[in-house]
């Protein structure tokens, strides 16, 4: 990956890495006898700081909201768009960066004007406005591009946008929404989106959030959507494809409106999804009497017709392969995970990848209280069982900070499921469950860790084991016993 100027900036304290310091007292080779003065930097930080996502994310500003226009060609995967965003700078700013990778900008203005120089390289798009912003001042910055948009490597494999069979997936978590739109990639910078997308008229669009307009002119149809809740970058999502949609019985799942449901299926499959997620609604209830409210306005559901290796959840919508609907509810426990991460991961953003468990370990444990609402396991069944399956693998594995290349470990979505269950034991269920929604309405669409949960805990129950029992099951690599 290419560097750029502004990622000599340090992202801990904003200012010149050691490297570009001179020493105080002490006279270059090229100015003897001068002082070199650590003045404050107004270039923003090159990355978020996020040992996990090296290169990702950015600093000197916060992202507020995204406008994003697409017009896309799905016969030959072209793309002509335009981002605008809106931003807040948290310092006093001559240089920012946004993560945009694999397409080609035409054009950038910043309040309206061209800055004084744009430059796209590597990962990175590295803007200086024509005038400093204050700490504090709102600014916009637009931007044009076009291009073959396609996934991003990383070491989890290919991330972002990705051309099916016939239409598009984006998978963008953790790093590939830059794969698509210029931005601050980087889960703890959350913001609100307009998301407009043309494209040939025989196809569907899928998006986050409410769809708020639909036109066809001209054998294409542009389909409007509108996310007011704050959204993390790798949640934001785009599904293209010949989908027939079909629309359950609103739920009532405790928020201000029942909650709307919508499949969207090839035809081929309609019999297996019918059968498969028959169930949902039922699920959104039990989630919602289990969690707290159902935090977006609806949820939507798509089934591709390729095979995929996993599901993947976004803002208010799942997305499952052909593979994942067999016609005898053979996915349940993966339909109950997707669907648990609505809460824990899209409104409740675990704020830097090292607490991944957050999000994992509370949908795996999802899992479990489903299978035990639908007459499987009981949930302290699933504890001793996946208890036991873990006495074979590995024990080098620390959940609150697996590192990135064991963050999706199938190891911290299951001691991390364990140490709430070791919670709920503790507690006893009336308590646990009456925390949890707490936790998720205190929370709800901000962003978390592992500290605040173990400080939330231990105050809304007054319990003094809450710290002992996450630091045996999250901070330490032995298993403890249940």
């Amino acid at each position: 990956m290419a560097q750029t100027a502004v990622d000599t900036v340090s992202p801990q304290t904003g200012g010149k890495t050691g490297a570009e310091k001179g020493s105080a007292g002490k006279g270059s080779a090229g100015s003897p006898g001068k002082v070199a003065l650590n003045l404050p930097t107004t270039i923003g930080s090159g990355t978020a700081g996020d040992p996990y996502l090296i290169g990702a994310g950015n600093g000197g500003y916060r992202a507020l909201h995204y406008d994003l226009d697409l017009d896309y060609r799905v016969a030959t995967n072209q793309l002509r768009a335009t981002a605008t965003i809106t931003l807040v700078a948290t310092m006093r700013l001559d240089r920012f960066s946004l993560d945009f990778d694999g397409l080609s900008v035409d054009r950038v203005t910043v309040n309206g004007a061209r800055p004084r120089k744009s430059v796209h390289t590597g990962r990175k798009l590295v803007v200086t406005p024509l005038t400093t912003m204050e700490a504090g001042e709102r600014f916009e910055i637009a931007v044009r591009y076009r291009g073959a948009p396609h996934p991003l490597r990383s070491i989890w494999g290919e991330v972002g946008w990705e051309e099916l069979l016939d239409g598009v997936l984006v998978a963008g978590q953790p790093c590939g929404a830059a794969s698509w739109f210029p931005c601050n990639d980087h889960p703890s910078n959350k913001a609100t989106y307009r998301i407009a997308v043309s494209c040939e008229a025989p196809y569907t669009v899928v998006s986050n959030g409410t769809l708020t307009a639909k036109s066809t002119r001209s054998g294409h149809t542009r389909w409007t959507f509108e996310v007011v809740e704050p959204m993390a970058t790798y949640l934001a999502s785009v599904m293209i494809g010949r989908y027939r949609s079909s629309a359950q019985q609103p739920v009532t799942a405790g928020g201000p409106a029942p909650v709307p449901i919508t499949l969207h299926f090839p035809t081929n499959l309609a019999h297996n999804v019918g059968v498969d997620f028959a169930r949902l609604g039922e699920m959104v209830s039990v989630f919602s009497t289990t969690f707290g409210p159902y935090p977006f306005p609806g949820y939507s559901v798509v089934v591709t017709d390729d095979v995929l290796e996993i599901p993947l959840e976004a803002h208010g919508l799942a997305v499952f392969g052909r593979n994942h609907v067999d016609g005898n509810h053979g996915s349940d426990r993966l339909i109950a995970h997707e669907l648990a991460h609505q809460w824990f991961g899209n409104s409740l953003t675990a704020a830097a990848w090292r607490d991944i468990w957050l999000q994992e370990g509370f949908a795996c444990y999802a899992e479990w209280i489903w299978g035990e609402h639908a007459g499987g396991r009981t949930a302290e069944q699933s504890a001793v069982y996946h208890r036991g399956r873990l006495e074979a693998q590995p024990q080098d594995l620390l959940v609150g900070d697996p590192g990135p290349h064991n963050m999706f470990d199938d190891r911290v979505y299951k001691r991390g499921a364990l140490a709430l269950h070791a919670v709920r034991r503790s507690l006893g269920d009336e308590v646990f469950f009456d925390t949890l929604r707490a936790w998720t309405r205190a929370n709800r669409h901000g962003l978390v860790s592992t500290d605040a949960f173990v400080e939330f805990v231990s105050i809304h129950t007054g319990s003094g084991e809450i710290r002992r029992i996450i630091d045996r099951w999250i901070y330490r690599t032995a298993r403890p016993k249940l």
